[in-house]
């Protein structure tokens, strides 16, 4: 009886593990279509660099409407795509600055366009080493005639939101130009932790929403699939009492297995293991047959009959609450119910 449970336990957490994997794959080609990481990145550069655009928003979206809509499709914050590489003097701040200039951006993608590709004619950098952005804004510094002091002095000018927390760093740095590089490194990769969060907390929304789309594509009963597993093992166990049980365990699964000869039945069912079930109800579902060409099945029918079927519905919530955890999850929930050590 044991057996059957831990049987029943892993083949529910390799169904979950294995929608998980599949809802992570889709929100990550979600977002590498609409390069949501780029374009937080360069929202949150643009606002702490430039401030807010010419109309006074603010570019990092505040809403989850605005991550999915005005940031994929209408207000693109990222610089424009240069092949050549970076500039061998930095571009001198200007010293007033228009809100449609964004002078402190440009010249930060100045200093980091080497690494970059093109993706629709905007940058794809999504990730700006802390150490990289310390140095591009000690680059920006030696431009300057009076060093720090001067590029501050510019950046309090241009009303940059950038200067009120270089200045912090500056003083607390006693002046000291390796201790302030050091400093801004370390105020950046808070912000970039920061900025981590916030964007985790958004995508959060596409794995629901792709979590509810893959529970019903699939149309995945987590109760049903845990009765098909228990039905299975009964079915192991019944074909191996056969030759010892007699006529009662031929009886038993003569009465499961419809339809004369329990043989066929019984041979089908040991051929298609309840994880293979699991997807039989999906909208559209492929057959591997031991010999011949792969099969493609619309499901339609049956797949609508399923979805309108009130019976299934607390299933169907079992299944998206267990694809809420996630693949890392019920990775680890797999590798201590096997054993299965994690590399180091």
């Amino acid at each position: 009886m044991l057996s059957v449970y831990v049987d029943l336990a892993l083949g529910l957490v390799v169904s979950f593990l294995l929608l998980s994997l599949l809802v992570s794959g889709l929100n990550e080609a979600f977002v590498r279509v609409l390069a949501i990481r780029s374009k937080f990145l360069w929202a949150y550069l643009r606002d702490t660099m430039d401030g807010s655009d010419a109309q006074g928003r603010s570019w990092l979206p505040a809403k989850v409407r605005d991550v999915f809509a005005a940031l994929p499709f209408i207000r693109d914050p990222r610089p424009k795509h240069s092949d050549q590489p970076s500039p061998p003097e930095p571009g001198a701040l200007p010293a007033q600055e228009t809100k449609a200039e964004d002078a402190m951006v440009n010249l930060l993608y100045q200093r980091v366009q080497g690494i970059d590709h093109p993706k629709k004619g905007r940058t794809s950098i999504s990730n700006i080493p802390p150490a990289r952005f310390a140095v591009a804004l000690m680059e920006l510094a030696a431009g300057e005639p009076d060093g720090v002091e001067g590029l501050l002095e510019k950046l309090r000018a241009m009303r940059s939101p950038l200067y009120g927390h270089l200045k912090g760093v500056w003083e607390t740095a006693q002046r000291d130009l390796d201790r302030f590089r050091q400093g801004v490194e370390s105020w950046f990769d808070g912000e970039m932790q920061r900025l981590s969060m916030l964007y985790k907390r958004y995508v959060k929304w596409v794995v629901a929403v792709l979590g509810v789309v893959v529970t019903l594509v699939f149309t995945m009963d987590g109760l049903e699939y845990a009765k098909t597993l228990l039905r299975d093992n009964a079915f192991r166990a019944s074909v191996t009492a056969v030759a010892g049980s007699g006529t009662d365990a031929y009886n038993e699964l003569k009465a499961r297995c419809t339809g004369g000869d329990p043989v066929p039945c019984v041979t089908e069912t040991l051929s298609q293991p309840a994880l293979v079930k699991m997807l039989d109800h999906a909208l559209v579902s492929v057959s591997i047959p031991a010999e011949g060409d792969p099969s493609v099945h619309w499901n339609g029918g049956l797949w609508w009959q399923r979805i309108t079927t009130p019976s299934h519905w607390p299933g169907f919530l079992l299944t998206y609450v267990a694809l809420l955890f996630g693949a890392s999850f019920w990775w680890d929930v797999l590798r201590r119910l096997t054993g299965i050590k994690s590399r180091r």
